[in-house]
């Protein structure tokens, strides 16, 4: 399973959404605000400086960019 950890009006976070769209993934968005604070993002992510996060099964992949290398797309 995927988790986007996304905000609102975030082209990264709306290019992660689309790429698992388009690769049929299953995956879960929570948004800012909506589905968690800015202290719970911090909690859950302690080192991340921007949007989106990604996890796959559990394990931290990065922003967009590294969810596309691992997906393999570049």
């Amino acid at each position: 399973m995927i988790e986007i950890w996304s905000k609102p009006q975030c082209p990264f976070c709306d290019k992660a959404e689309n790429l698992c769209i388009q690769k049929n993934f299953e995956f879960k968005k929570f948004m800012l605000d909506e589905d968690f604070s800015r202290e719970e993002f911090m909690n859950k992510f302690p080192t991340a400086r921007t949007f989106p996060q990604i996890l796959i099964d559990g394990r931290l992949v990065g922003g967009y960019t590294e969810f596309a290398a691992e997906v393999g797309i570049d």
